[in-house]
């Protein structure tokens, strides 16, 4: 199913002044804390001036309840991990945040954010968080909402169908390579239907309650109200968006339900989480602010994704005068020793060019493996090892780069929290749409080197060239900025 990108705007414009008046207000009102599980690094695509957490030790939690912002989140990475291990994770984490919230008496609501283009462990995630969730504070999970909805990666919800922006089309999400994945692969068209596939019938399509674009521009903020009142048996709803006006006028109602007595998980894309948390939006980082004081090398670039997008990024990324380009041929991962050889060799060609002042692209090979097996958590295993052998490249360097990209979820997570070391990154902002930068804590690897998560599906093919060009001063940040409704694809 196909739309030109015009629908976008074609639906009533609302009340903007009294949407951000009646959110403000509903904002003011609460004090819970919401606690974000990131299935990987790349949730923080729309916050700013927010912590993230690497673990979920009793010390950590604590640390995070106690601090004055209104969220905060937690790195679980569980989109690289297999069912078992998720389940595992979920539980940890349900029962120290409940620990925490006890300890220091706040009242909490979890955001479960998953990818944009609906793959990840649901609804295991999800249910084992309700469940915990009531387990441990005693009140009932009325309802869960789904909320994709993610405009920088160019992800509209229309009429209960999610769609992923390809330049002037809209494709629903179904015909994308995102629907194809070996592990988390779909053939529901609509969410209502996605919801019944993926929950097996539990939860069937007819009954999944839907918010319409019609009803949040006409601003029918008691109607909606009433339909999350009325929402029981942890029963859907799904959101249709297609901007952040949206989303706001849909948190009003939320805000409103919850406060006379409500309930809700989430399962949801980055957009809803900067609204729901009433973060402003902020302009993209410029180079200045990116630049590292005491940077004496090149920077580096790490690319472990194997999306059509990020191929076609890397390409145009060639179109950089003065990178170099280091190929890391994964096909030969089966073969531990010879593989070993060629990743030794890789790790000192990159060091050599960084003490050179030069920035460095190491990619793997763009033909992806896949296990040869059926077995779909085979093939996440599979990806994981060569994840660890991507993140070799980065924990392996004896080199500070002035700068690090890191391209791909699962790759940004490896690199972030075991080469990294990181325990605790502030989110500076954005470098281009739904691409965050994370400041390194004094106990990572490399201090204060600034940290591109780039997401393997979001951007136009010269998103990535842009984002390295603001790092190396060779675009002016004036035209860096100028990219707020690009990077869609």
């Amino acid at each position: 199913m196909r739309l030109n990108v015009d629908v976008i705007t074609s639906f009533e414009t609302p009340d903007v002044e009294l949407t951000e008046k009646l959110l403000e207000e509903e904002l003011k009102k609460s004090n819970r804390k919401i606690v974000v599980l990131d299935d990987d690094p790349t949730g923080v695509q729309t916050v700013h001036d927010v912590c993230v957490y690497t673990d979920w030790k009793k010390e950590t939690l604590l640390n995070a309840f106690r601090e004055e912002d209104r969220l905060f989140f937690i790195l679980t990475n569980s989109r690289g991990m297999t069912t078992e291990e998720t389940e595992k994770v979920h539980h940890e984490i349900s029962e120290a945040v409940a620990e925490a919230a006890d300890s220091e008496h706040k009242e909490y609501v979890i955001i479960s954010r998953g990818d944009s283009t609906l793959r990840g462990h649901y609804p295991l995630e999800t249910e084992i968080l309700k469940k915990d969730y009531e387990k441990y504070t005693g009140k009932t999970v009325d309802g869960e909402i789904l909320c994709p909805f993610f405009p920088e990666g160019g992800r509209f919800t229309i009429n209960n169908v999610h769609y992923v922006r390809y330049g002037q089309s809209l494709i629903s999400a179904d015909e994308t390579e995102f629907a194809c994945d070996q592990t988390f692969g779909y053939k529901a068209k609509s969410l209502p239907d996605f919801v019944e596939e993926k929950t097996r019938g539990e939860y069937r399509a007819k009954d999944v309650v839907c918010i319409t674009i019609e009803e949040l521009r006409a601003m029918r903020i008691e109607e909606i109200e009433e339909k999350l009142l009325k929402v029981r048996d942890f029963k859907k709803i799904v959101v249709n968006a297609v901007s952040y006006e949206d989303l706001k006028i849909f948190c009003i109602a939320l805000y409103r339900a919850i406060n006379k007595g409500k309930h809700f998980m989430f399962r949801t894309a980055a957009a809803f989480v900067r609204v729901f948390g009433g973060i402003e939006e902020a302009p993209l980082l410029t180079g200045e602010k990116l630049k590292s004081p005491d940077a004496a090398c090149g920077g580096l670039i790490v690319a472990g994704s194997h999306t059509e997008k990020t191929t076609k990024q890397l390409k145009k990324l060639k179109e950089i005068p003065d990178i170099e380009f280091l190929e890391l041929d994964v096909s030969l991962i089966h073969d531990s020793e010879k593989f070993e050889q060629i990743l030794d060799q890789c790790i000192a060609k990159e060091e050599a060019f960084l003490n050179e002042g030069k920035t460095v692209c190491c990619y793997t090979t763009r033909k992806l493996l896949t296990a040869n097996s059926q077995d779909k958590e085979e093939h996440l295993r599979l990806s994981v090892k060569i994840s660890e052998a991507v993140q070799n490249l980065v924990g392996m360097l004896k080199v500070k780069p002035a700068f690090i990209v890191a391209k791909g979820g699962i790759t940004s997570s490896d690199i972030g929290v075991k080469a990294l070391k990181v325990k605790k990154a502030e989110i500076m902002g954005q470098i281009q749409p739904g691409v965050p930068v994370w400041k390194l804590g004094k106990e990572s690897t490399f201090p204060g080197v600034p940290y591109v998560i780039f997401p393997g599906n979001v951007g136009q093919e010269d998103t990535l060239k842009k984002a390295v060009e603001v790092l190396t001063g060779q675009r002016p940040d004036h035209e860096s900025s100028n990219g707020g409704s690009e990077g869609k694809g």
